[in-house]
């Protein structure tokens, strides 16, 4: 019979920074090594026994060869269960909600799938993001950011983002968008006014077309304004200073505005999107400050709200993106910037979150068109604020307008 073989491996060991390796196999055979083999052989004398030994020398080293293939096959199956390389990964931050889910459904897989990289979505609002880019600063972990213009532009001030890089896509873009070197717009909603259609009409009212409206007596106890805090509530101000003769850097003449015209107006001062859709709905409010993409969604529910860019200029709101300084994938960061600003990427926004593309070349069906800011009559009626100024002042405002306009 042939001896038995058992085969003892000492030492298997799997690096990810060296090539694989394998310690020497050690051998035995049942009770009887081949060197015990040999002595006995010489010892008789007897050749046949040397015939035996010789044979069971050719087994051995036959199973000696079979086992080294086994080896290999088990060390080739353990090694390509192991990852052959890490995948690159981009870390984007962005708001959440419906544009979360329309990044991961329909416009990240196609940029991994071109670059052969992995995109993980980092969601929070714009303050959020603001704050832990600050947090991470000299260890930063997020590769590009996307967050409101006024966040965006205290992110410039502090550093946090790199000069965007040249391309031809940024020859397709309208002015607008090039809100400073190291950042970019990559869509828009126009603050405007939002007032029901339906009501106006019965009380025989005429559709606004200046932000003064909102001083009309005749509109007592019809309007809802949101708070400073919220950027609609902000531009307001800003704007019915800028209707009145003064500016972000002559604040006085808005407030003066709201505290003797408009807060008598208004019936409330809704504290978030939700709130003051209820109250249109309800018919309590019949005017308010809107943005376009919210103004889409209510009249996407069959209410009869329409939204108007008044004489003084809408206010452009855009969503921005930047690539941060500290950048572990600084060309593919600037890659992911640029397909944001691409056809296909612009509709899709468009049609889904209610972003205006700011790439000119971008064509929109009709009923799209209608709901975002779209073409080169309606971006000329944008207007942008100045948000150093504001950043500067805003907490200054903010205290005031809690002091005097809402009372």
């Amino acid at each position: 019979m042939f001896p038995t073989l058992t085969f003892y491996v000492n030492t298997l060991r799997l690096s990810t920074e060296g090539p694989l390796r394998l310690s020497v196999l050690h051998t035995s055979y049942g009770s009887e090594t081949q060197a015990g083999f040999e002595r006995r052989a010489v010892k008789d004398g007897d050749n046949q026994r040397k015939i035996d030994m010789d044979k069971r020398k050719s087994t051995v080293n036959l199973l000696r060869r079979m086992a080294a293939v086994s080896t290999l096959s088990i060390l080739t199956s353990i090694f390509a269960a192991q990852p052959s390389s890490a995948q690159t990964t981009l870390y984007l931050a962005n708001v959440g909600g419906s544009s979360e889910q329309l990044y991961q459904q329909k416009v990240i897989p196609a940029f991994e799938k071109a670059h052969n990289v992995k995109v993980v979505y980092v969601a929070g609002t714009s303050s959020d993001t603001l704050a832990k880019l600050q947090a991470q600063k000299g260890r930063q972990q997020i590769n590009v950011a996307v967050m409101d213009d006024g966040p965006m532009y205290q992110a410039m001030r502090l550093g946090l983002c790199t000069k965007i890089a040249e391309a031809p896509v940024l020859n397709d873009l309208y002015p607008l968008a090039r809100i400073g070197p190291t950042a970019i717009g990559i869509g828009v909603v126009a603050t405007g006014i939002g007032y029901n259609a339906d009501a106006f009409k019965k009380a025989n009212i005429p559709a606004p077309d200046s932000w003064n409206v909102f001083t009309e007596k005749r509109l007592d106890g019809k309007i809802a304004i949101q708070p400073i805090t919220n950027t609609y509530g902000l531009h307001t101000l800003i704007m019915l200073a800028r209707a009145n003769g003064g500016s972000e850097n002559d604040i006085n003449k808005g407030f003066a505005v709201m505290v003797k015209s408009v807060s008598p107006n208004v019936l409330s001062w809704a504290s978030t999107s939700g709130e003051l859709d209820s109250l249109m709905q309800s018919g309590d409010v019949i005017l308010a400050p809107y943005g376009s993409g919210r103004a889409m969604a209510l009249r996407k529910t069959g209410f009869p709200l329409k939204l108007v860019y008044p004489k003084e200029g809408a206010v452009a709101l855009q969503a921005a993106a930047c690539v941060l300084v500290e950048n572990s994938q600084p060309e593919l960061s600037q890659q992911f910037v640029q397909y944001l600003l691409s056809p296909e990427v612009q509709r899709l926004q468009a049609e889904n979150i209610g972003l205006g593309p700011v790439n000119k070349t971008v064509k929109l069906n009709a009923d799209v068109a209608a709901n975002v800011p779209y073409g080169p009559e309606q971006i000329s009626k944008l207007t942008t604020v100045n948000w150093d100024v504001i950043n500067q002042h805003r907490t200054e405002w903010t205290g005031r307008w809690n002091r005097s306009v809402e009372r």
